[in-house]
């Protein structure tokens, strides 16, 4: 029967990361035993990880297997984003999984076993780079639910990371009167133009007055916060107009900043949203599920012609090279939009 030994990203402690080993046996009945090709590293939730950011007892997340149990105290595996190909079926799995492209929500690591529940097929029209955008999409597309833009809305989209352009690029495909990213990196602003916004700010001191000269007294009538800082809220405040709706899609974790909720916010009946992928809203829950948002997920990565002209992956580092991916990231994200690891060449024994 087949093995592998994998080597595994550890984060050891802050701006840390080292690379273990673990010899991974046959897989168990109902699961399968997968070859990474890529794994994309999710710049904001990894970054926090990554510096020490998060509470070490919040689990990484309850909602994925691969995570379940896992808190953020060091030393700990996180990564939700690899895209391989089956290598081994266990008993009980069709043997036409073998060979099969997947995409799974496991941390990075050259190898996993899975529950073949666990793993999604990919397309054969979406190449492995673009298919390990999935997770970041879903989330987008989330975003997208949770906040219903309307026909001849204005909306602002605040922060141009790889899932403010994946929400910019949806957004784009809707009937609306005005599409504006706030972002003040150039990489990422040109990105946004190039996605389909129509105006983007630079994100400075006067973006506020920018905002106000560019929607007028009427406001934005949808928000999405997605930049990662919690200071940009009040920007958010000050675009959003009478009952508007805020979206926060972005996970602070243990930062905080002083926001006005005072006159614009209470006057102006604000709503203020909080956007997580984990789960979906109850008022979409009769009518979709984890399954249904992963379709449109996957469609969405087809059918965004954009991402053909501007491929979001930037940067590949092997993955013995973690450790400067990830410095590259913390200390100079004005030259990066997504960065995966290249994570072939698990050993076979």
């Amino acid at each position: 029967m087949t093995t592998l030994t994998a080597r595994q990203l550890l984060f050891t402690g802050p701006r840390r990361v080292e690379l273990g080993e673990e010899e991974l046996g046959p897989p168990g009945a109902g699961e399968a035993l997968v070859e990474t090709e890529l794994s994309a590293i999710s710049a904001g939730t990894e970054l926090l990880a990554y510096r020490g950011e998060l509470p070490a007892d919040a689990p990484a997340d309850e909602t994925l297997g691969s995570l379940r149990g896992a808190t953020f105290a060091f030393p700990f595996r996180f990564g939700y984003a690899s895209v391989g190909r089956v290598a081994a079926a266990g008993p009980g799995v069709d043997a036409t999984w073998i060979g099969r492209r997947v995409f799974a929500f496991q941390p990075h690591a050259t190898a996993f076993r899975a529950p073949i529940a666990d793993l999604r097929p990919v397309p054969a029209e979406v190449p492995s780079e673009r298919a390990a955008l999935l997770a970041q999409m879903e989330t987008a597309v989330s975003l997208i639910l949770d906040g219903a833009p309307l026909y001849g809305e204005r909306v602002v989209v605040i922060g141009q990371g790889v899932v403010g352009l994946l929400a910019t690029a949806l957004l784009a495909r809707f009937p609306l009167a005005l599409l504006a990213a706030v972002e003040a990196r150039p990489l990422r602003a040109a990105a946004a133009r190039a996605l389909g916004a129509g105006a983007v700010l630079g994100g400075g001191a006067g973006t506020a007055g920018e905002l106000q000269a560019l929607l007028g007294e009427r406001g934005a009538d949808l928000v999405y916060e997605l930049s990662g800082d919690p200071a940009a809220l009040d920007l958010a405040i000050a675009a959003a107009g009478h009952e508007a709706r805020i979206v926060v899609g972005s996970w602070y974790g243990a930062r905080r900043a002083a926001v006005d909720l005072g006159g614009r916010f209470h006057r102006r009946r604000l709503r203020l949203l909080s956007s997580q992928v984990s789960h979906i809203g109850a008022p979409l829950g009769a009518r979709w599920d984890r399954a249904r948002r992963f379709d449109e997920a996957w469609r969405a990565l087809g059918a965004l012609g954009a991402l053909d002209a501007l491929p979001l992956v930037t940067h590949r580092f092997p993955i013995d090279r973690a450790a400067d991916a990830y410095e590259l990231l913390d200390r100079q994200p004005e030259k990066v939009l997504q960065v995966v690891l290249e994570c072939s060449g698990a050993p076979r024994t």
